[in-house]
């Protein structure tokens, strides 16, 4: 059980940060629908087969929220775009055990540090729907070699630091887009935006949550998978 639990988080940590983006009508809160696709590197291959290939964000001004069943365990994931910080809670009621993890700029930054930097943003004229949205072109690349596209829209725009750091000069909300979370590459494109009633969230450990560490959570030992 505790193997399927830790997995279970590793997958929820390899999205959390994962949407990240900005965008003429104006939207504070609601629910981003996005179709995901991953590259995963050898060692990534378990925690994918437990990534879904559809992720729901809930928002509220720039508090995000993402909620998965992994296992036994129910694991929410609330980040705040501009500050970078976060917490993540893992409810295992079948061992009535519950956990929160806090997150920091400082954790943020030690996952950032290796990934590929993105640079040479360049517009290409190049036009289309994506979903009900009328989406621009970008080309941009790494420093690793890498050249990727992404394609932006002004028809409607989000809560401000949705864009993060990689795509910050980039103007519009992203409706397709690469990037690398944990050194896994990861492509998601918008299926839907709803504006919606959501939170408000709160960055707050709820009563009954013991605060651990992801270290200890990884170190976790017990039977079962």
């Amino acid at each position: 059980m505790f193997k399927s639990m830790k997995t279970g988080v590793l997958a929820a940590i390899l999205i959390s940060t994962a949407i990240y983006a900005h965008a003429q009508k104006k939207i504070t809160e609601g629910t981003i629908s996005y179709a995901v696709e991953y590259a995963p590197t050898p060692e990534q291959e378990p925690a994918v087969k437990m990534l879904p290939k559809e992720l729901k964000v809930k928002f509220n001004g720039s508090i995000t929220k993402i909620e998965m069943e992994q296992g036994p365990a129910t694991i929410v994931i609330l980040s705040d775009v501009i500050s970078y910080a976060g917490l993540v809670l893992i409810d295992v009621p079948v061992a009535q055990m519950q956990f929160a993890v806090k997150r920091t700029k400082a954790d943020y930054d030690k996952e950032k540090a290796t990934a590929p930097k993105f640079s040479d943003f360049k517009a290409t004229g190049e036009k289309k729907m994506i979903g009900s949205y009328n989406a621009e072109k970008y080309t941009y690349k790494d420093d690793k070699g890498g050249t990727y596209e992404l394609w932006t829209t002004t028809d409607i725009e989000l809560p401000t630091g949705f864009n993060g750091e990689d795509f910050k000069d980039i103007k519009g909300s992203l409706v397709k887009f690469t990037h690398f979370q944990q050194g896994m590459k990861q492509t998601l494109t918008v299926k839907e935006i709803k504006e919606e009633k959501n939170g408000p969230y709160k960055l707050h450990v709820p009563s009954g949550y013991e605060v651990k560490t992801m270290e200890e959570i990884m170190a976790m030992q017990g039977g079962g998978e």
